[in-house]
């Protein structure tokens, strides 16, 4: 089966890890020709603070595509992709993290989705955090975890 798209989900724990996560995605991406689908999941306080943040007009229309592009760690990824030369989008989205990162594995026909987690304790190393365990239960797709420092 040939890659054509990869969902490389993010949220707020992944501005440590995102050099990992970048250069997993451009090793998986790179050599097929692939696009690299960056998805930014926001639960609903999430959303509303970074429209703080990000001082939006509150009763403006606010898409999520765009309040995910100007977040600091999906233009960080956005430049490692530009760096390698690898073709991306970027959507956002405003839910529970592993029911949307399904979705819109779904809704872009992902072939893979890289998700992202922490080094566990030896106890916890055979547990992926609730994120990544819903993703590889439920993606339409394989799923590879990058594993940060």
């Amino acid at each position: 089966m040939a890659l054509e798209t990869i969902l490389l989900a993010v949220g707020p724990g992944d501005a440590d890890r995102a050099e990992e996560l970048a250069q997993a995605a451009i090793d998986v991406a790179e050599p097929a020709g692939a696009t690299v689908v960056l998805a930014h999941v926001f639960t609903d306080d999430e959303f509303d603070e970074v429209i703080d943040r990000l001082d939006y007009d509150p009763d403006g229309e606010i898409d999520p595509d765009e309040v995910a592009a100007r977040h600091a760690t999906v233009r960080e990824l956005t430049d490692e992709f530009d760096d390698a030369g690898v073709e991306y989008q970027v959507r956002g989205s405003v839910g529970p993290h592993g029911e949307n990162i399904v979705a819109l594995a779904e809704d872009v026909h992902a072939d893979r989705v890289l998700v992202g987690g922490r080094t566990r304790s030896p106890a916890g190393k055979a547990v992926f955090g609730s994120t990544a365990q819903e993703v590889m239960l439920s993606a339409p797709c394989p799923v590879t975890f990058v594993r940060g420092d």
